[in-house]
């Protein structure tokens, strides 16, 4: 008899985080936690796989900065097609020395077709230890919390794109222990 690896439901599991990650886009800076389903994963980076296992499919193209097992676990459970970092469609960020690269060459969408831009999902710290001012869509006035340093490395990288509105990047944010918060592409830091 063959031994399961994995118990993550492909139906039930990715509709219970797929709902999570709808709520922290629409509510920027709210921290879910998706490590119910994270739990069910093997692997190194079991949360990130949670993610892929949730938004991409065939017809979807990702990229992964070097880690191999994160890379195997993708192409084999989700069947998601590996591409250039200017093609894809999902970019993992396991390090945050990739950063610059990522922001510098992921797609940005087009004026006419914002949403063809890259959702880049940023590995992070559990540590919430830097306070962010963030406005914008989802965001009731300015909203302060506090976040992971590697947010404020973002915020800059992004910043730098000088992106013409609406073009831009999402960013998912997850610790190892599944909490996560998203920043949408129109959702600007505060000074």
């Amino acid at each position: 008899m063959m031994k399961q690896l994995h118990t993550f439901d492909d139906i039930f599991d990715t509709q219970k985080t797929f709902r999570l990650l709808l709520n922290a886009m629409a509510n920027p800076s709210r921290v879910v936690s998706i490590q119910e389903g994270a739990e069910k994963l093997y692997g190194s980076k079991r949360e990130m796989l949670t993610l892929a296992m949730t938004l991409l499919d065939k017809n979807t193209g990702f990229y992964t900065f070097g880690h191999t097992e994160l890379d195997e676990q993708i192409l084999l459970l989700t069947h998601a097609e590996k591409k250039t970092l200017e093609e894809a469609d999902y970019v993992f960020v396991t390090e945050k020395e990739h950063l610059p690269e990522a922001f510098a060459k992921a797609k940005r969408g087009t004026l006419e077709n914002p949403h063809t831009s890259a959702t880049l999902i940023i590995g992070c710290s559990g540590e919430r230890n830097v306070s962010c001012s963030i406005s914008g869509p989802g965001v009731d006035g300015v909203a302060t919390f506090q976040s992971p340093a590697v947010l404020k490395e973002a915020f800059r990288l992004r910043a730098e794109q000088e992106y013409e509105y609406p073009q831009g990047i999402d960013m998912i944010f997850v610790s190892p222990e599944g909490e996560l918060f998203c920043i949408p592409r129109m959702v600007k830091k505060e000074e």
